[in-house]
């Protein structure tokens, strides 16, 4: 046995190769966009909030401006400004099926800035959205188009770069096409996770689920080849050497199994993801997961992939090796048997379990540890109290009362959901309080919630100032602009918690970076900073001198780098921010430049 799994490590390299190598993609097509070697703040599958990293994050020298180049032959496709996300976005369609993405950038080539500028100006809007034509702006492999910057979500300089699918628009592993990347580290996992996917949940119904009850966890660290069980662990486990006696319940045969795991490369600090995890039990392969090809359309399903609970509590990535009923993420997993990943112990035999985990440059790292079954004859007893409605995957639930509406369709969960629902008298607030379930459970999309405010408490103008509130039962973070329809006042939300009904008749408020009056000789832009009270931004402008100039937004920030259309001499601007309920607020600026 020894023997044999010293065959195995050597192996490992040669097996993750040829997974690489079937991908068929194409090595040395596109070139490193930047000058400098790459180093990664980030890659392809890393586990963000709501969504997979969907390329590389090449990191700048912690400096802005670094030249970007095509990276292969081809043409710019789109241009892309957005106040989030991407930020200032540069698409590259090339002629092999592929298209490459450039996001977070300052300014453009020179061409390519003065053709966006035309166009903001001639639609009076910054936020636009440009799909152009071959002809307009081919590039050959290594041409100037952008210069890197630290606009849209980023909250560091660096370079965004995927490459995508251009038929389906997916992005695929950048790393799959043999960029030179030094990383000789491998994956560092820290904890493993068990869920008891136990029969009969809930007591009279058959059932299963992830999100009752909390899963059992240890720590590991290297010992010798593999990564064993060391150190901390949860109390419903009982360790001794390397075997975990681990609680099920009778009949189970759904147990899960999690990583929380780490990887890194030469010269950086920051973490990124895996490539693939295999995972074994008497050394049968029973499912691996490899971290390729994921859609926009798709990337929301990350909250069926991780532990979503554990994520809220804890803010820690455990990775899920089995895959939930309603997780569609069918590509990122390849299981053998029926059970998606999960496995059968409810023979009561102990069993060895391996879980092998390579990075993009075929660094392996092992876990290694034997799990003893300790039979439960029930759940535990404070699940017979649940009084709720079991929703299961591909189902529709609904409630259709007078003071609250909702529907959640067939795509929103991803595992067998014990929905509880409930209403708190809110004083003298615009309605009552409404409770949908646990803000620790995921749904997949937005859906439409209305409720009804009390009697007799909105008049006149203030039907148009409603908002619906949020709370996660931590803070009441999120309020957004509500709609009414049939007496209900209706927003999309995408979140289960706590919802209730204000009112918001608050401007935003605008505070400018410069003096008024003031002379600004030399400076290079305008700003000011806009913060609303309950809601956000919706719309803004900028009048210099009676006509429209390009604002750009970043978060709160409100800009105007000064161009051809502010002359030197004296100018009078006047900048107007509205929030969702349409309560606007107006400064004016008179300087001299």
């Amino acid at each position: 046995m020894k023997n044999n799994w010293i065959i195995l490590m050597m192996l490992l390299p040669v097996i993750a190769a040829a997974q690489k190598s079937n991908q068929d993609y194409p090595q040395g097509y596109f070139r490193n966009p930047l000058d400098i070697p790459i180093l990664l703040a980030g890659n392809f599958g890393e586990c963000r909030g709501g969504h997979f990293h969907s390329g590389l994050d090449i990191k700048t020298e912690g400096v802005e401006n670094k030249k970007v180049h095509a990276a292969a032959d081809g043409y710019i496709s789109r241009i892309k400004m957005d106040k989030g996300g991407f930020g200032h976005a540069l698409y590259i369609t090339h002629a092999n099926g592929y298209t490459t993405l450039y996001a977070h950038l300052n300014d453009f080539a020179p061409a390519i800035q003065k053709y966006l500028r035309r166009e903001q100006y001639e639609k009076k809007k910054w936020d636009v959205d440009l799909p152009l034509t071959p002809t307009q702006f081919p590039v050959k492999k290594g041409d100037l188009i952008a210069y890197s910057g630290n606009t849209g979500g980023s909250t560091a300089p660096h370079l965004h770069f995927e490459i995508r699918n251009s038929k389906t628009e997916h992005p695929l592993n950048p790393q799959l096409f043999g960029f030179a990347i030094t990383d000789r580290v491998p994956p560092k996992p820290k904890e493993v996770y068990f869920y008891n996917r136990f029969i009969e949940t809930w007591p009279g119904k058959a059932s299963s689920s992830v999100y009752v009850g909390t899963p059992e966890w240890f720590a590991v660290s290297k010992k010798a080849s593999a990564y064993k069980p060391a150190g901390e662990y949860s109390r419903g486990l009982a360790i001794r050497n390397d075997t975990i006696s681990l609680p099920v319940f009778r009949q189970s045969e759904n147990i899960g199994i999690g990583v929380n795991v780490d990887d890194y490369m030469d010269g950086s600090e920051n973490t990124i993801a895996f490539y693939t995890a295999r995972l074994f039990m008497d050394d049968s392969l029973r499912t691996e997961v490899t971290l390729d090809n994921i859609g926009y359309d798709e990337t929301r399903y990350i909250n069926a992939y991780v532990d979503y609970a554990t994520r809220q509590r804890e803010r820690k990535w455990v990775q899920c090796l089995f895959q939930l009923p309603g997780n569609m993420l069918d590509r990122l997993y390849s299981s053998t048997g029926s059970g998606k990943g999960r496995l059968f112990l409810g023979d009561g035999k102990v069993h060895n379990i391996r879980i092998e985990l390579t990075d993009n440059n075929q660094n392996a790292t092992a876990i290694t540890f034997y799990v003893r079954p300790v039979e439960q004859i029930s759940p535990d007893p404070v699940l017979g109290k649940l009084t709720c409605d079991i929703v299961a995957p591909r189902c529709v639930y609904r409630i259709d009362r007078d003071d609250v509406k909702f529907e959640l369709d067939e795509k929103q969960f991803y595992d067998n959901v014990c929905f509880q629902f409930s209403v708190t008298e809110n004083g003298n607030g615009l309605s009552d309080k409404f409770k949908l379930h646990d803000p620790q459970v995921p749904v997949h999309h937005y859906f439409d919630l209305e409720l009804r405010p009390k009697p007799n408490t909105i008049t006149g103008l203030l039907k148009n100032k409603v908002v619906m509130a949020y709370s996660d039962g931590k803070d009441e973070d999120g309020r957004m602009a509500a709609l009414t329809e049939s007496g209900r006042y209706k927003s999309k939300v995408r979140n289960l918690g706590t919802y209730w009904l204000e009112i918001d008749t608050l401007a935003p408020v605008i505070e400018s970076m410069q003096r008024k009056n003031s002379n600004l000789a030399g400076a290079k832009q305008l700003a000011f900073t806009v913060k609303d009270n309950m809601t956000s931004v919706r719309s803004f402008s900028g009048y210099l001198d009676g006509k429209w100039v390009c604002f750009e937004q970043h978060g709160d920030d409100f800009f105007y780098r000064f161009d051809e259309h502010c002359p030197k001499g004296k100018h009078k601007l006047v900048f107007t921010a509205e929030d969702e309920n349409g309560n606007a607020a107006s400064t004016t600026l008179n300087f001299v430049r």
